[in-house]
């Protein structure tokens, strides 16, 4: 699992964007501020995933923080 969190509070804080393969499948959960989910299936190998899901939030965490800080999904 790969996850970027971002602190709304000081000290509490949220999930923004996770990549997992829970439930037996690979996939990107995204939430926005409310706590709200959209899911995504990734049809990829996990080991593809959890490259795409490094390249991913190391290359846009600013930005999905910035969107999510807004209420929207990032």
């Amino acid at each position: 699992m790969v996850q970027l969190e971002v602190e709304v509070d000081e000290g509490v804080w949220k999930p923004v964007i996770r990549y997992d393969c829970a439930h037996n499948f690979a996939h990107r959960d995204r939430y926005n501020l409310r706590g709200d989910l959209d899911k995504e299936e990734i049809p990829l190998s996990y080991a593809e995933s959890l490259d795409l899901a490094d390249k991913d939030i190391n290359g846009n965490w600013d930005i999905y923080q910035e969107r999510f800080l807004r209420g929207d999904f990032p």
